[in-house]
């Protein structure tokens, strides 16, 4: 959920999917020439149709906004940026497909997305084969990073071409633990989640911190996500005697979960991750979702001093879709893309090499600059160093920041 003349920039924006792609004659550079500059693609993937899609256009949007930004400052001497965004649905097999169109593009140096953990599962190796850095806003899972044997103490970077500017569920579950543990005073939860990467990866971690806390797991299940009716697993929760109900997933299905517990007589709180935090969720569960609550990677971006300007330029862009929790970081994300191109094309006598795309995969793990979310680097394992997450809660109809923090701290 970070960055802040005139090269035209052909937009096409239609049926809610804005796709900017290379046009021109090639050069000697290996890009499309364009008016005497060189066209550098930035691939984009996320939901953009779909449940999910008010977190995709989001994503997007901010992606493109990054580009514009830098083509208006003339960022990079003679590069031109265009955004080409592929929607996966939050499906795998379509995020795999959209990884095998991007790569065939040798105009693409670099990829921003996907939203969801699980297609990126299905994505990292066809990037890591073509040498195409890969930087995701959004996906939280940690063995995208560290590898299947993460929880056990044994990292592994096993595709060194993703990068990801969100932080991880090794840190946002224990996070939400630990506030609902010591200051919600909640003891006692039923935990629930979607079987998915990202939901049970969550649920797992939140899990662990808890029991370590001294809270009790009165009850455990796992729901379809493409089922709306929930009431076996509320009957479950009703009996259980939780005070507090945890799921791992997104909101699409958590809404309506909120909603059914609710109106069982259940009258406690459903907390979740960042997969939650979208006014869409408040829509879907109704007015019993007062009180509820979700955590999320990194700081408020209305609140925070370098986000500014993004958030003046993004109104100012007329995007019809908000921002929504992953607009920072996929501006911060396509901004790491431009940053690396920077380094590549200012190292070889401002022109692209001809292998521009690994240049700019190393270039990718050394980046460190002041972005819309905060300070943007890059870890050992391509991990964000940012490990700022917030908790909100859902008040007067929408989500208010209620703390910020890191785990632990």
């Amino acid at each position: 959920m970070r960055h802040r003349q005139l090269i035209a920039v052909t937009a096409a924006l239609a049926a809610g999917a804005l796709t900017l792609t290379a046009c021109g004659s090639r050069d000697d550079k290996g890009g499309a020439a364009e008016g005497g500059t060189t066209t550098v693609v930035i691939g984009v993937d996320a939901p953009l149709t779909g449940d999910l899609s008010a977190l995709g256009l989001g994503i997007k949007n901010s992606a493109d906004l990054a580009a514009k930004t830098a083509n208006e400052k003339g960022y990079v001497k003679g590069i031109t940026f265009k955004v080409e965004a592929l929607d996966d649905q939050a499906q795998a097999s379509s995020g795999q497909q959209n990884a095998t169109k991007l790569t065939a593009n040798k105009d693409v140096l670099g990829v921003v997305g996907p939203l969801n953990s699980s297609v990126s599962e299905a994505m990292q190796k066809v990037f890591d084969d073509a040498k195409l850095a890969q930087i995701s806003p959004a996906n939280t899972s940690p063995s995208l990073t560290q590898g299947p044997k993460w929880a056990e103490g044994q990292k592994t970077r096993t595709y060194k071409s993703y990068f990801r500017t969100a932080t991880t569920d090794a840190i946002q579950g224990p996070f939400a633990a630990q506030y609902l543990f010591n200051k919600g005073g909640k003891k006692k939860v039923f935990i629930i989640d979607d079987k998915k990467t990202y939901g049970a990866g969550l649920a797992g971690t939140f899990k662990g911190e808890f029991t370590k806390l001294g809270g009790q797991v009165v009850g455990e299940g796992h729901i379809d996500p493409e089922s709306k009716d929930f009431s076996a697993i509320v009957t479950q929760v009703k009996s259980s005697g939780a005070d507090v109900v945890y799921y791992g997933g997104e909101y699409p299905a958590a809404g309506p979960l909120s909603k059914q517990i609710k109106a069982s007589g259940t009258n406690i709180p459903l907390v979740g991750g960042d997969g939650i935090y979208d006014k869409k969720y408040v829509e879907l569960a109704g007015e019993g979702a007062t009180g509820d609550f979700a955590t999320s990677v990194g700081a408020p971006v209305e609140s925070l001093p370098s986000a500014k300007d993004f958030v003046a330029n993004y109104q100012k862009a007329g995007y019809k879709d908000p921002f929504a929790a992953y607009g920072g970081y996929s501006y911060d994300s396509a901004w790491a893309v431009i940053e690396a191109v920077k380094k590549v094309v200012d190292a070889n006598n401002g022109k692209l090499p001809t292998d521009a795309r690994a240049k700019v995969l190393e270039a990718v793990q050394n980046v460190s600059f002041d972005g819309v979310t905060g300070k943007v680097s890059f870890d050992e394992y391509g991990d964000a160093t940012n490990k700022q997450l917030t908790v909100y809660k859902v008040e007067g109809g929408d989500w208010k920041s209620v703390e910020s923090g890191t785990f632990g701290g």
